[in-house]
């Protein structure tokens, strides 16, 4: 039985590790790295604020208590993004299914969250 509880714990945790493997790296090398060129905002400042963000929601994200606050931070990042690339004219079907990994992620190890409720009693 032990043996269960370990397995639906672990393959719940498993899409949020693999966004986690992609917010962490960006968001380090946005603070390592701030003065990296071609991007939409040259100030490395911005970029270092952004690395921060990206941190601090990714932490809220992985802490069950508060995921819906790092799902909505990280989401809302990502959905940024995805517009930026639109304007950009370049690719953004990737940076849409990461939006919809990170809400998936959340809703695989808190599917309460979403769950509808209704408003009147």
């Amino acid at each position: 039985m032990s043996t269960n509880k370990f397995l639906i714990t672990l393959l719940k945790w498993i899409p949020s590790l693999i966004v986690t493997l992609f917010f962490v790296p960006n968001a380090l090398n946005k603070i390592m790295n701030p003065n990296e060129t071609g991007k939409i905002v040259e100030n490395s400042t911005v970029l270092t604020i952004t690395g921060i963000y990206l941190l601090t929601a990714t932490a809220l994200f992985l802490y069950n208590k508060t995921i819906l606050a790092g799902t909505t931070l990280l989401a809302f990042y990502m959905t940024f993004i995805t517009f930026i690339h639109l304007y950009k004219g370049k690719p953004y079907e990737v940076a849409m299914l990461i939006v919809m990994a990170t809400i998936f992620a959340a809703h695989i190890r808190k599917p309460l969250l979403f769950k509808k409720t209704d408003a009147i009693s």
